[in-house]
Protein backbone atom coordinates (compact mmCIF):
# COMPACT_ATOMS: atom_id res chain seq x y z
CA UNK A 1 0.00 0.00 0.00
CA UNK A 2 1.22 3.62 -0.44
CA UNK A 3 1.32 5.54 2.12
CA UNK A 4 -0.03 9.18 1.85
CA UNK A 5 1.03 12.01 4.40
CA UNK A 6 -0.74 15.16 5.02
CA UNK A 7 1.23 17.16 2.31
CA UNK A 8 -0.26 14.63 -0.45
CA UNK A 9 -3.55 14.53 0.39
CA UNK A 10 -3.37 18.54 -0.11
CA UNK A 11 -1.84 18.46 -2.84
CA UNK A 12 -4.22 16.03 -4.71
CA UNK A 13 -7.27 18.08 -2.88
CA UNK A 14 -5.75 21.23 -4.99
CA UNK A 15 -5.65 19.00 -8.28
CA UNK A 16 -9.05 17.86 -7.86
CA UNK A 17 -10.51 20.64 -6.93
CA UNK A 18 -8.88 22.33 -9.96
CA UNK A 19 -6.64 20.45 -12.20
CA UNK A 20 -5.06 23.38 -14.04
CA UNK A 21 -3.56 24.57 -10.86
CA UNK A 22 0.12 25.77 -11.59
CA UNK A 23 2.14 23.78 -8.74
CA UNK A 24 3.44 27.28 -7.72
CA UNK A 25 0.00 28.19 -6.71
CA UNK A 26 -0.36 24.46 -4.74
CA UNK A 27 3.02 25.49 -3.05
CA UNK A 28 1.66 28.86 -1.55
CA UNK A 29 -1.05 27.62 -0.75
CA UNK A 30 0.63 24.86 1.30
CA UNK A 31 3.37 27.03 2.19
CA UNK A 32 5.83 24.66 0.36
CA UNK A 33 7.97 24.57 -2.14
CA UNK A 34 7.74 24.50 -5.49
CA UNK A 35 10.44 21.46 -6.22
CA UNK A 36 8.72 19.70 -3.34
CA UNK A 37 4.62 19.68 -5.20
CA UNK A 38 6.59 18.85 -8.45
CA UNK A 39 8.36 15.74 -6.98
CA UNK A 40 5.08 14.80 -4.79
CA UNK A 41 3.22 15.07 -7.75
CA UNK A 42 5.40 13.09 -9.77
CA UNK A 43 6.06 10.55 -6.84
CA UNK A 44 2.25 10.05 -6.57
CA UNK A 45 1.88 9.50 -10.92
CA UNK A 46 4.86 6.81 -10.63
CA UNK A 47 2.98 5.17 -8.12
CA UNK A 48 -0.31 5.02 -9.94
CA UNK A 49 -2.32 7.45 -7.24
CA UNK A 50 -2.56 9.97 -9.73
CA UNK A 51 -3.67 8.83 -13.60
CA UNK A 52 -3.36 12.04 -14.97
CA UNK A 53 -4.77 15.59 -15.12
CA UNK A 54 -7.10 15.34 -17.52
CA UNK A 55 -10.26 17.25 -18.62
CA UNK A 56 -13.87 16.25 -17.20
CA UNK A 57 -16.28 16.53 -20.61
CA UNK A 58 -19.86 17.47 -20.45
CA UNK A 59 -21.57 14.64 -22.87
CA UNK A 60 -24.92 16.57 -23.29
CA UNK A 61 -23.05 20.03 -24.12
CA UNK A 62 -21.13 17.63 -26.89
CA UNK A 63 -24.16 16.26 -28.63
CA UNK A 64 -24.44 12.89 -26.59
CA UNK A 65 -27.87 12.74 -25.03
CA UNK A 66 -27.90 8.78 -24.47
CA UNK A 67 -26.36 7.02 -21.84
CA UNK A 68 -26.50 3.54 -21.25
CA UNK A 69 -24.94 0.78 -19.30
CA UNK A 70 -24.94 -2.76 -20.98
CA UNK A 71 -24.04 -6.21 -19.51
CA UNK A 72 -21.94 -8.57 -21.74
CA UNK A 73 -21.97 -12.09 -21.52
CA UNK A 74 -19.19 -14.31 -23.75
CA UNK A 75 -19.56 -17.36 -25.40
CA UNK A 76 -16.20 -18.06 -23.81
CA UNK A 77 -14.88 -15.98 -21.00
CA UNK A 78 -11.45 -16.44 -22.13
CA UNK A 79 -11.80 -14.22 -25.05
CA UNK A 80 -12.60 -11.09 -22.91
CA UNK A 81 -9.11 -9.81 -23.34
CA UNK A 82 -9.94 -9.94 -28.03
CA UNK A 83 -13.52 -8.67 -26.89
CA UNK A 84 -12.21 -5.75 -24.82
CA UNK A 85 -10.12 -4.72 -27.82
CA UNK A 86 -12.59 -4.66 -29.58
CA UNK A 87 -15.11 -2.63 -27.51
CA UNK A 88 -11.81 -0.26 -27.13
CA UNK A 89 -12.18 0.45 -30.75
CA UNK A 90 -15.82 1.99 -30.30
CA UNK A 91 -15.16 5.29 -29.16
CA UNK A 92 -18.68 5.67 -27.67
CA UNK A 93 -18.17 2.71 -25.23
CA UNK A 94 -16.61 5.03 -22.67
CA UNK A 95 -16.09 2.57 -19.59
CA UNK A 96 -15.69 -0.85 -19.29
CA UNK A 97 -15.54 -2.75 -16.03
CA UNK A 98 -14.87 -6.88 -15.11
CA UNK A 99 -17.94 -8.14 -13.05
CA UNK A 100 -19.14 -10.85 -11.27
CA UNK A 101 -22.73 -12.04 -11.22
CA UNK A 102 -24.99 -12.70 -14.75
CA UNK A 103 -22.10 -10.78 -16.70
CA UNK A 104 -18.51 -10.96 -17.57
CA UNK A 105 -18.30 -7.13 -18.37
CA UNK A 106 -20.63 -3.91 -18.18
CA UNK A 107 -20.06 -0.96 -20.34
CA UNK A 108 -20.75 2.35 -20.13
CA UNK A 109 -21.82 3.85 -23.62
CA UNK A 110 -22.87 7.34 -24.92
CA UNK A 111 -24.79 8.56 -28.12
CA UNK A 112 -26.01 11.39 -29.88
CA UNK A 113 -29.64 9.67 -30.37
CA UNK A 114 -31.83 6.88 -30.14
CA UNK A 115 -30.76 5.71 -33.43
CA UNK A 116 -26.97 6.24 -32.79
CA UNK A 117 -28.04 3.92 -29.75
CA UNK A 118 -29.64 1.40 -31.59
CA UNK A 119 -26.65 1.32 -34.47
CA UNK A 120 -24.06 0.92 -31.41
CA UNK A 121 -25.97 -1.58 -29.52
CA UNK A 122 -26.59 -3.72 -32.91
CA UNK A 123 -24.20 -3.09 -35.45
CA UNK A 124 -21.28 -2.65 -33.53
CA UNK A 125 -21.04 -3.88 -29.99
CA UNK A 126 -23.55 -7.65 -30.75
CA UNK A 127 -21.68 -8.19 -34.24
CA UNK A 128 -18.31 -8.95 -32.20
CA UNK A 129 -17.64 -12.15 -32.68
CA UNK A 130 -17.96 -14.50 -28.84
CA UNK A 131 -20.54 -12.00 -27.20
CA UNK A 132 -23.29 -13.91 -26.41
CA UNK A 133 -25.88 -11.93 -25.12
CA UNK A 134 -26.49 -8.04 -23.86
CA UNK A 135 -28.76 -6.03 -21.82
CA UNK A 136 -28.82 -2.60 -21.85
CA UNK A 137 -30.32 -0.20 -19.39
CA UNK A 138 -31.10 3.51 -20.52
CA UNK A 139 -29.37 5.82 -18.15
CA UNK A 140 -31.80 9.03 -17.67
CA UNK A 141 -28.33 11.67 -15.86
CA UNK A 142 -26.28 11.22 -13.37
CA UNK A 143 -27.26 12.00 -10.13
CA UNK A 144 -23.29 12.67 -9.30
CA UNK A 145 -20.15 11.29 -9.76
CA UNK A 146 -16.83 11.91 -6.94
CA UNK A 147 -13.43 10.86 -6.31
CA UNK A 148 -13.19 8.82 -3.33
CA UNK A 149 -13.02 11.45 -0.47
CA UNK A 150 -9.37 11.66 1.12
Amino acid sequence: MNHLDDFDIQILKQLEADGRMAYSAIATELGVSNTMVHQRITRLMDQGILTGIKPVLDEKKLGYDWGAFTGISLEKDHDSKRIIEELHKIPEVTECYYITGNYTLYLKIIAKDHEHMRQLLYEKIDSIAGIAKTETIIELGCAFRRNIVL
